[in-house]
C-alpha cells in the first residue's frame, strides 16, 4: 500500500439512451470502502446505475442496498477482519523485539500470500484492470497538499479528501464531556477500526500519559480498561471522527496514520501525534513529519514519559497548528470540491464515449521503443565501432614504426 490509491476502480463506464449512465464498480474493502461508498451514493443521487463487484465474506459491502446492484464473488476461506487485529499485534511484538527486518519482510509476505489465496479471483480481476491499456481516467485519493510534487499525465485525477465534510453537531453527551474541558480542549485518540484494542503494556503507558495532561482525551478503545486511566480519559467503542476533528476544541489528533484520518485532519486543520502500526501508515505520517504538522513516535516500544513530551510538544508549539491550518486552506482553496471533481471526470467519460485524448500514446509503443532498446543499442554498436576503429589505427601506428625501426637497424 502506497499514496497512489485508487479510490476509485471503474471496470466500466458507459451511458445508457436516458440520462444515467451504467457504472460497474470493482471496491476494496475495510476503510477503503467507506471512501468509495461516498462516491457511489453521489452517482446514485445523479441518476446512474451502479453495479458493484464484492466478495462474500466482505467486512462492510453490503449485498443489498437502495444505491446500488451486486455481483457476489465467492472466496475460498473466510477472510476475516480479526486477522488484520492478529497481524497487528505481531507486528508491534516483532518491532518491541527489534527483530525488524528479515521477519518483518516475511510478516508482510504472509499478508499478501494471505489475500491473493483467499481473494484470487478479485485479484485476477484487479490485475487485468490495472494492465488494461484503455483505461481513461485514474481517480487518485491523493493531492499535494498530501503528497510530494510528481509528474502525472492529464488522465490522472486527484481527489484526496473527498469524502471530507464539515462538522455536525456532537451527541448531546459526547459535547457536555468536550465543553467540560475549558480552555484546554480536548486530545482525540483512534487507531482505525482494526487496531482499536491494542496490547495491554502499551495501553496502560498511553492511558497513563493521557492522565498527566490537563486536556480531555477521548480515546476510541475496545479493550480491556487500562489501570492507569485517569479521569481526563473517556473510552469509546465507537466516536464520531469527522465531527470531533472539526471542533473548535480539538487540540491534536493521535492518529494511527491511515489515509482517511490524515485527510480528515489536514481537512479540519488538526495537527496529529502519530502511533503508525502497519502498512501505508509510516509512509504516510512522514509525509506528514516533512511538513511540520506531526510528531510520530514507535508505539512498540511507547514510553508515558516521551509520549507525555510529544503530546505537550504538539500541543504548546504553534508551528504545528499553524502548519497543518495552513495545509487545510491550501486544500480548501480549490476551484470545485473534490467530490465534484471526481463526478466530472466520471461523467465526462460517460459522456463522450472515454477519454482517449488524455492518456499517454507509449501503450501502443512495443517494448524495445519503451524502453529505448533500440537507440542504446545503436549506441553501443556506434561505441564498439568507435573502439574497433581506434584499436585498427593504433595497431596500424606501431607496425609502421615497428617497421622503420627494424629497417634502421
Amino acid at each position: 500500500m502506497h499514496h497512489i490509491i485508487l479510490t476509485a476502480l471503474l471496470l466500466s463506464v458507459t451511458l445508457s439512451v436516458s440520462s444515467g449512465g451504467k457504472v460497474l464498480v470493482f471496491p476494496l474493502d475495510g476503510s477503503h470502502w467507506v471512501n468509495m461508498k461516498v462516491l457511489v451514493e453521489e452517482l446514485h443521487s445523479r441518476g446512474h446505475s451502479i453495479t458493484l463487484v464484492r466478495a462474500s465474506d466482505s467486512w462492510y459491502i453490503k449485498e443489498e442496498s437502495p444505491h446500488y446492484s451486486t455481483i457476489t464473488i465467492p472466496n475460498a476461506g473466510t477472510f476475516v477482519q480479526e486477522f488484520f487485529g492478529t497481524f497487528g499485534k505481531r507486528m508491534l511484538n516483532i518491532r518491541k523485539e527489534k527483530k525488524f527486518s528479515w521477519t518483518h519482510l516475511m510478516l508482510q509476505f504472509e499478508v499478501i500470500n494471505m489475500i491473493s489465496e483467499m481473494n484470487r479471483q478479485m485479484c485476477e480481476m484487479m490485475a487485468m484492470m490495472f494492465q488494461d491499456k484503455d483505461a481513461d481516467i485514474w481517480l487518485m485519493r491523493n493531492d499535494f497538499t498530501f503528497e510530494f510534487p510528481r509528474p502525472t499525465m492529464p488522465n490522472v485525477v486527484y481527489m484526496s479528501g473527498f469524502q471530507c465534510k464539515p462538522a455536525r453537531p456532537l451527541p448531546v453527551d459526547l459535547e457536555e464531556f468536550v465543553q467540560s474541558s475549558g480552555e484546554h480542549g480536548v486530545i482525540i485518540m483512534s487507531l482505525g477500526t482494526v487496531f482499536a484494542e491494542l496490547p495491554s503494556h502499551i495501553t496502560e503507558e498511553i492511558a497513563a500519559a493521557f492522565a498527566q495532561l490537563p486536556q480531555k482525551v477521548i480515546w476510541r478503545h475496545t479493550g480491556a480498561k487500562p489501570s492507569t486511566l485517569g479521569n481526563n480519559t473517556l473510552l469509546v467503542n465507537w466516536m464520531p471522527q469527522n465531527d470531533l476533528l472539526g471542533h473548535p476544541k480539538t487540540k491534536v489528533f493521535v492518529a494511527h496514520g491511515g489515509t482517511n484520518g490524515v485527510q480528515e485532519a489536514i481537512y479540519h486543520g488538526i495537527p496529529i501525534v502519530g502511533l503508525p502500526i502497519v502498512f501505508d501508515q509510516p509512509d504516510n505520517l512522514s509525509r506528514m513529519v516533512a511538513r511540520g504538522t506531526a510528531k510520530v513516535l514507535d508505539i512498540a516500544t511507547l514510553d508515558r514519559a516521551v509520549f507525555v513530551e510529544t503530546l505537550r510538544a504538539v500541543l504548546y508549539e504553534p508551528s504545528y497548528r499553524e502548519n497543518m491550518q495552513r495545509l487545510s486552506r491550501i486544500h480548501h482553496d480549490q476551484p470545485m470540491k473534490p467530490l465534484d471533481r471526481a463526478i466530472f471526470w466520471i461523467e465526462f467519460v460517460m459522456r463522450n464515449g472515454g477519454a482517449p485524448h488524455l492518456r499517454t500514446q507509449s501503450f501502443r509503443m512495443s517494448w524495445v521503443a519503451y524502453h529505448s532498446i533500440d537507440v542504446i543499442l545503436t549506441l553501443l554498436m556506434a561505441l564498439l565501432l568507435s573502439v574497433i576503429i581506434i584499436f585498427l589505427a593504433i595497431k596500424k601506428c606501431f607496425s609502421v614504426l615497428f617497421k622503420k625501426k627494424v629497417k634502421s637497424d
